[in-house]
């Protein structure tokens, strides 16, 4: 079995490429759903994060309303880095037994998609490290178009992300999303025949 890391910024186009991938026989593991499964009410994660921030950031059901902790931890670094230092280790440990368990199901192509892959320090879990990336302007327009966002919002995200070049140097792979759907499937495409990946039946 390989497992591949596939990382990217905001709006880079990471989901469309699992999604190609699962398509062509890969089954994705999605770091982010996993963090949606920490959060739960009453789960450790949860207490310490809510010890951590403090009971405002509660929704209804008393879960955690990661729209509210978005807007703290995104103008504040050192309640980023809090947050971080609660989080991926949990994560990183649900992660590696999810991995185990599809090896274990005889599963070739294990695909890691997880935004903070590199800054979580996760290399560890995969044999290759994929990165999507998409300029600046693009990531713009993708944010105002499809989440809302303002301009200075999305610059905002953009800036508090690691730098595309430096997430870069970590890549055995890098993969441009500036264009259309047809193109990006052509790429994963030939990515799958140059690695060989078993043909999906």
């Amino acid at each position: 079995m390989i497992v591949i890391g596939l990382t990217g910024g905001i709006a880079s186009g990471k989901s469309a490429v699992s999604e190609i991938l699962v398509e062509l026989g890969a089954v994705v593991i999605d770091a982010d759903k996993i963090g949606h499964e920490t959060f739960r009410p009453s789960s450790d994660a949860w207490r310490e994060v809510v010890a951590a921030f403090g009971s405002g950031i509660l929704g209804e059901n008393k879960e955690i309303d990661r729209s509210k902790l978005a807007d703290i931890v995104f103008h504040n670094p050192e309640a980023l880095e809090r947050l971080n230092s609660i989080m991926h280790p949990l994560m990183h440990r649900t992660v590696e037994q999810r991995i185990e368990a599809l090896r274990g199901q005889g599963v070739e192509v294990v695909i890691l998609e997880a935004a903070l892959l590199i800054e979580a320090n996760w290399t560890d879990l995969v044999a290759q490290v994929w990165v999507v990336v998409a300029s600046d302007s693009e990531v713009i327009d993708r944010l105002r178009t499809q989440k809302g966002f303002t301009e200075e919002q999305a610059k905002a995200r953009i800036g508090a992300q690691m730098p595309v070049a430096q997430r870069s140097k970590y890549a055995d792979v890098v993969i441009e999303n500036n264009s259309d759907l047809d193109s990006l499937r052509k790429s994963i495409d030939g990515l799958w025949q140059k690695f060989h990946f078993p043909e999906n039946n």
